[in-house]
């Protein structure tokens, strides 16, 4: 693993590059978010300039490999640039990996944010380079659902200002932007503990997309963050986290959050703690779960190789603290 790099925060008036890694901006039910989203930045402050080929389309609803790698580069290389947001995410980013020129990036650091298949690109940097990269929200996030400070409050957090910072349950969540919000408790404690480490995971399905290769961050010493979708039902959750337990330096894990999950993927609370008490290779760990990242909304903006504090009490106590990002 290269030394951690951390990009600089951003600022009013830097400009964000908008950047379609997977899923093209063509999509209809996109266009229902885009320009709400594109306000909102711009009403925060910052200046939205986009990559050339994000309305490009295929019959994947993605774009070429060529394109896709090309508006990354581009995104870095520009010194006006301070951040690079995806739109959305998808299914294809792992294809660009070996096409992407690390030293590009590596020499011309800066905030990369996004979640869900972007997993594989955030990671693949950090491991690549040692650049510590974001798992927050999309661009279409800034423009859907009926309330999202709390994901706005969280990207400032993490993307604009130095200080550690707590994670505190939202109170609320919702499945799709155009739900309601439903209240909802804190966090569920599944194993107590204590752990400190740097922050590693992501989407699960797509984060074991990189096992194996020369993109897997290292996971020793580290506290693994993973959520999944509502296509991930509590069967395949299981097996996809025992896949990443078999990986080496799993044993060195110091802890595990999971993520808010999906009401249609059914994975109930004890259908959880079931998954999670059958694994040996857990005992001893803090494991938390319904924290806010992931699929469901609001969400919390998380270093990607940055470094956090998990503290899991009796009662359902959790204090979670990113202390450097």
């Amino acid at each position: 693993m290269r030394k951690q790099v951390i990009p600089e925060k951003l600022r009013e008036w830097d400009e964000i590059r908008i950047i379609t890694p997977a899923r093209s901006a063509s999509i209809q039910w996109i266009s229902k978010y885009f320009e709400p989203a594109v306000k909102k930045l711009t009403d925060l402050g910052f200046k939205i300039s986009y990559g050339k080929h994000i309305y490009e389309i295929d019959e994947f609803n993605s774009s070429s490999i060529a394109s896709r790698v090309e508006d990354l580069h581009a995104a870095f290389l520009d010194k006006n640039v301070k951040a690079v947001i995806t739109v959305i995410g998808g299914f294809n980013s792992n294809q660009l990996l070996e096409y992407l020129d690390y030293k590009i990036i590596r020499n011309n650091p800066k905030i990369l944010c996004g979640y869900s298949d972007i997993t594989a690109v955030s990671d693949s940097i950090y491991a690549k380079t040692g650049l510590v990269t974001y798992y927050g929200p999309h661009l279409i996030d800034f423009g859907g659902g009926k309330e999202n400070q709390y994901t706005i409050d969280y990207f400032r957090r993490c993307l604009m200002e130095e200080k550690p910072f707590e994670l505190k349950p939202s109170g609320y969540f919702y499945d799709r932007y155009d739900s309601s919000p439903e209240k909802r408790g804190g966090y569920l404690v599944i194993n107590e503990g204590k752990a400190e480490g740097k922050l590693v995971g992501g989407n699960l399905c797509t984060f074991n997309l990189l096992q194996g290769t020369e993109y897997m961050p290292n996971i020793k010493d580290s506290i693994l963050f993973v959520e999944d979708d509502y296509q991930s039902d509590a069967a395949t959750f299981d097996r996809d986290l025992q896949s990443l337990i078999h990986q080496p330096g799993f044993e060195s894990v110091k802890g595990l959050m999971i993520g808010r999950f999906q009401k249609e993927s059914n994975v109930s609370e004890e259908k959880l703690t079931k998954i999670i008490k059958t694994k040996k290779e857990l005992d001893g760990i803090p494991v938390v779960a319904d924290v806010n990242f992931g699929h469901a909304s609001p969400r919390v903006t998380l270093p990607i190789g940055g470094e956090a504090v998990l503290d899991a009490g009796r009662n359902g106590k959790v204090n979670i603290r990113i202390t450097k990002h």
